[in-house]
């Protein structure tokens, strides 16, 4: 079996990790799925954004030598969105194929799908940037792949999945540090009772 090091040099992609935890935002589908499927959406710093602004000429190169027509060809927005000064939104989406593993603070995977995972939790993330060009051929741009989460701190109501690391592997890449424990969830009552709606 691969270790963690070899596996990601294999992947011959940039793992980006959230060295500090982020929080999420808005409507969460993380441990089960919505009828639209897997997601998590989350707030990160503008250090993360100008590593992946700075990537994304080199990724979005191999869409530029595929393209059947680049003369009327169509670039998508980046995959993050500013929400304030010095702070973006990304969002992910996978399928039941390639669910990425969750684990808490000491590497443990999260199987509870009731563990409360919601807007406002903090998370660690792993992720990478690749590229995608559509079926007409002409429009491509690059989107964000989750590799892994490590659960820091739980606020609302929902668990594990596996997809390119296992979770000994997001375990191994996260470390361990202080927060949500599955033995010992301390979860962080809401101040209100709204209910989480989709946001998308």
């Amino acid at each position: 079996m691969l270790t963690l090091r070899r596996q990601l040099i294999a992947m011959s992609r940039t793992i980006h990790k959230t060295d500090n935890p982020v929080t999420l935002e808005g409507f969460q589908a993380i441990l089960a799925p919505s009828k639209f499927g897997y997601s998590l959406a989350a707030v990160v710093g503008d250090d993360i954004v100008e590593k992946l602004e700075s990537e994304r000429t080199e990724v979005l190169k191999w869409c530029e030598s595929k393209l059947k027509n680049p003369k009327r060809s169509t670039l998508k927005p980046e995959p993050w969105e500013e929400v304030s000064k010095g702070k973006y939104k990304i969002k992910f989406s996978w399928n039941e194929d390639n669910r990425p593993p969750v684990v808490d603070t000491e590497g443990v995977p999260v199987t509870d799908v009731k563990t409360p995972l919601y807007g406002g939790s903090t998370v660690k993330l792993a992720f990478y940037q690749k590229p995608y060009i559509l079926r007409d051929g002409v429009t491509y741009g690059s989107s964000l792949k989750l590799v892994g989460v490590q659960v820091v701190s739980v606020k609302g109501e929902a668990g594990v999945d596996t997809g390119d690391l296992d979770a000994n592997e997001v375990a191994e890449l996260f470390g361990r540090t202080s927060g949500f424990k599955t033995s010992d969830p301390n979860v962080t009552p809401t101040t209100d009772d709204k209910t989480e709606e989709e946001d998308f």
